[in-house]
């Protein structure tokens, strides 16, 4: 695996232990008044004891009843054209128990590349076309966020609506799982190492939004809400599917957290597959 800095995609380390200090000021207050309470938000209650959601790509769902899919797919690879750039390694000697978890610099997670660059923690999902009126049942198998090397584990990911959100806490370390949406509430939930995990989920639809760690300011993850299941994060061999679609045209989304959003039209008949690639790249202008 290849990493890749410009401005575009710096996180300013330079103001790390400032920023660190003022986080664990803010924590620290979360626990004295009641860390379980999270932070004007919704709390993540206990957890239920299920295993991590399997599929296609993190943060993939759980497969639905055969009776509310189509025979469908839709298939490709992303990648990314050009000079990739050297971004900076994540820093973390700023809590020296996270540090001594890597055995050298933790690599930057906003552009991961395969050998042929092809692009990881790419969140791909059907955007427009499908049915109105359509509902599909949420998995119960939960969505999993490990918080895990003082890293979110993993760093973009789908769920459904009122699908349970597993969140671990592997460090044993404290950390703080703060979410930024815009349509769902907040919380901000912060996890002492004694405190192993935690669940909530999602009451609406929502665009992919930021997850961040008020202890650890290079911690930083996505999370997408969606009524349906037809969406997949690639791994680092670019690959996705998206399975389960009726005969119809689509319009499919790639999103990335810095280089946006590429769109394409794809028609299915009802039995096949289609393949339909993404391609990305730096901006000139």
């Amino acid at each position: 695996m290849r990493r890749t800095g410009n401005t575009l995609w710096d996180r300013g380390s330079a103001t790390t232990q400032l920023i660190m200090k003022r986080s664990l000021v803010l924590v620290v207050g979360l626990l004295v008044f009641g860390y379980a309470a999270g932070c004007g938000g919704s709390e993540p209650a206990d957890t239920a004891q299920q295993a991590p959601a399997t599929g296609t790509g993190a943060g993939a769902p759980a497969a639905q009843p055969a009776q509310n899919l189509g025979g469908s797919s839709i298939t490709g690879t992303v990648t990314f054209e050009g000079t990739a750039p050297n971004l900076k390694p994540l820093t973390m000697d700023a809590d020296p128990a996270c540090a001594k978890m890597h055995s050298g610099p933790a690599p930057n997670e906003m552009l991961v590349l395969g050998s042929a660059n092809t692009m990881g923690n790419i969140l791909v999902s059907v955007s427009e076309g499908l049915p109105a009126g359509r509902t599909w049942p949420a998995p119960q198998t939960p969505v999993v966020l490990d918080q895990k090397g003082c890293t979110y584990v993993p760093h973009v990911m789908g769920i459904m609506v009122g699908q349970p959100y597993r969140i671990l806490n592997s460090d044993g370390i404290l950390h703080n799982v703060h979410t930024l949406p815009k349509i769902n509430p907040s919380f901000n939930q912060a996890m002492p190492g004694t405190r192993k995990e935690a669940t909530t989920t999602f009451a609406k639809p929502e665009n992919l939004f930021q997850i961040k760690c008020d202890v650890h300011p290079w911690m930083s993850a996505y999370i997408g809400v969606y009524t349906h299941p037809f969406f997949s994060v690639t791994g680092t061999d670019g690959k996705f599917t998206i399975q389960g679609l009726d005969a119809g045209t689509y319009e499919i989304t790639a999103w990335h957290e810095k280089l946006g959003t590429r769109t394409a039209s794809v028609t299915v008949s009802g039995s096949d597959t289609k393949t339909q690639d993404f391609k990305f790249a730096v901006p000139t202008t």
